[in-house]
């Protein structure tokens, strides 16, 4: 039981880490950068980021944001696989996203810096 309280930080930094990094792919493919590589780099980042959330079981702990934020990547996620010409309403979504995730991680640290757990 130990193992899998040690692991949560890391199991929980994954999905954050992979939207973040594909949030980055989305500006730099906005910003004029490779247009095949972007894109694409941000779909599979995007995909791993949703795996790896369910993996962690939606991140314990912060259950009602991060499952929201779970659930708005699984559009974004549909949404740029059944039309991924049109990207522009899925980087709204990852940006919305990301935010929602900082909100979450303030939250989870001012849990802990308040109630010491």
């Amino acid at each position: 039981m130990a193992t899998r309280f040690a692991l949560n930080p890391a199991l929980s930094a994954a999905p954050a880490g992979l939207w973040v990094f594909s949030l980055l792919c989305d500006l730099l493919h906005l910003g004029g950068a490779e247009a095949e590589l972007w894109p694409r780099l941000a779909f599979y980042s995007m995909v791993g980021g949703f795996a790896a959330a369910l993996a962690a079981g939606a991140l314990p702990g912060r259950a009602s944001i991060t499952l929201a934020v779970v659930a708005l990547y699984a559009v974004n996620i549909w949404l740029r696989y059944a039309n991924p010409a049109e990207a522009q309403a899925g980087m709204v979504l990852s940006v919305v996203g990301v935010i929602m995730l900082s909100v979450s991680g303030w939250a989870a640290a001012e849990t802990v810096r308040v109630k010491g757990r």
